[in-house]
This record gives structure tokens, C-alpha cells and sequence, in this order.
């Protein structure tokens, strides 16, 4: 486990450099609208989450969960939230931190791995907010076991997630616009992929990823103790399996009182 985490961070480290669409800071622009009211922010590709998903920000502790990029953090900053995020790519983290630095914004960046929150005291924070990236670790459930433990009561989980149906198609042929059937669930990179392939990955500086099964994604925020209460799907709006089916959800779970 501790080798997959080494290895993803160096290659978020290089999708920095390599400006990956998840990579690349918000504008002026965008911070100026936060600050005075007018945001939103995104679990999945392209739908934005509801308002209501969110308390008052306004001195709300938030930790954005493996959210680094210069994108997330930021904008909920600017509308009030004393923000923290967790990340395990070093450049990731400094993305949250060219914003900072531009915009005058209080962002503190940890460096570490979304299975392990021990830097973290129970009951930290009133929001955990974590866009698709549990499919680049292998077990999810701890990831809701410690967002549950460092929540405080009454708080909320917005987590963004890769629906599991994506990974039993072959990438390659999705990205030449074919549907080909090829995996069997649950996937992961190092198992399914043949050695020329995972050396391909290996070259273009690409992270591992992992499937989940739905009871992992929402029956393990339920075991965590954590309560379902809204959910959305989404989808890429070029991808020809979204026009089938929807590719990603996004739920809101809140730890009861």
C-alpha cells in the first residue's frame, strides 16, 4: 500500500507539470466572485454541487480530502471557510498555495496519505469535502472510517466518486470512441492492465487506479456511521460511454448529532 502512495504522488507531481485539466489554478476572477458571494465548486467532472449541500461557511473548519490543485480550496477560502487540505502530491498542494499567496488567502496544506488522518484530532471539522480520488487508493472504507472519526457531530461528507460501471471498458478503445467490455470488478491498474500496458502508464507518469463496488462507496460511509442524504450523477460531456450511462456520482453524508 505504502509503495502505490509513493508511486501516485510522483505522478500527481508530474500532472502538474504536465498541466492536467485537475492541476490548474482558478483565476482572479473566480477568487473576486467568491469573496463576494457567487461561487461553486465541483465533486465530478462538470455538474457543480448544490448550495444546500453546504453549512455556512463563514469560519466553518472544512478540510478538502485529496483535493489539492489549486482549484477547490481556494474559491470555499474566499467564501469564508478556514480551510485545510490534505493531499499526497507535494505540487498539488503548492497549486492551493499559489492562489493563496496571489489572493491573500489563509490555506494550510498538509502533506499526506487520505487512509490516514491521525494528524487530525476527533471532531476537527464541521466539512470534509473530497472530489473524485479514493479510485487511487485500493480501500476505501477507511477513508469514511477517518472522515467520520475527524468530523465533528452534525457535520457534513460531500465526496465525488468514479461510478464502478467505467472500469469494466477498455480505456484505450473508450478513447478512440469504442465500447469494448474487457475488465472484470473489482479493477485496479497493476492487476488488469498487461505488463506493456503498465508500462506505458509507468512512462507517461500516470497514477494507479482502483474500482470500488457501490458497498464500498456508500454501504462503507453507512458502516462508518455516517447518514446518506442526497445524492447526484454526472458525466463527461465528450465521452461515449456517458452517453449511455452515468460515469460518476457525488454524495452528501452528514454524522448524526
Amino acid at each position: 500500500m505504502k509503495d502505490i502512495a509513493v508511486y501516485n504522488r510522483a505522478a500527481w507531481d508530474a500532472q502538474v507539470t504536465k498541466r492536467n485539466r485537475w492541476t490548474v489554478p482558478v483565476s482572479v476572477d473566480v477568487i473576486s466572485k467568491a469573496r463576494a458571494g457567487d461561487w461553486q465548486v465541483v465533486l465530478t467532472p462538470t455538474k457543480p454541487v448544490p448550495m444546500s449541500w453546504f453549512p455556512d461557511l463563514s469560519g466553518a473548519d472544512l478540510l478538502g480530502l485529496a483535493s489539492g490543485g489549486g482549484q477547490q480550496a481556494p474559491v470555499l477560502a474566499a467564501a469564508g471557510a478556514k480551510v485545510t487540505v490534505l493531499d499526497n502530491s507535494p505540487n498539488q498542494l503548492e497549486q492551493d498555495q499559489v492562489v493563496a499567496r496571489r489572493e491573500g488567502l489563509s490555506i494550510r496544506s498538509v502533506l499526506g496519505d487520505m487512509r490516514d488522518l491521525s494528524c487530525f484530532a476527533d471532531n476537527s471539522f464541521d466539512v470534509v469535502f473530497n472530489p473524485c480520488s479514493v479510485c487511487f487508493v485500493p480501500d476505501v472504507r477507511s477513508v469514511f472510517e477517518e472522515v467520520s472519526r475527524v468530523l465533528r457531530p452534525g457535520g457534513r461528507l460531500l465526496a465525488g466518486f468514479v461510478h464502478p460501471i467505467r472500469f469494466m471498458f477498455d480505456e484505450n478503445d473508450l478513447e478512440q470512441d469504442k465500447l469494448t467490455v474487457r475488465h472484470r470488478l473489482p479493477y485496479a491498474d497493476e492487476t488488469h492492465l498487461s505488463a506493456e500496458e503498465l508500462d506505458q502508464l509507468r512512462t507517461d507518469s500516470e497514477p494507479l487506479c482502483f474500482s470500488h463496488s457501490l458497498e464500498d462507496l456508500i454501504g462503507g460511509q453507512l458502516q462508518a456511521g455516517l447518514r446518506l442524504k442526497e445524492i447526484f450523477e454526472d458525466k463527461y460531456s465528450d465521452d461515449l460511454l456517458s452517453q449511455y450511462s452515468p460515469t460518476f456520482l457525488a454524495t452528501f453524508a452528514e454524522k448524526p448529532w
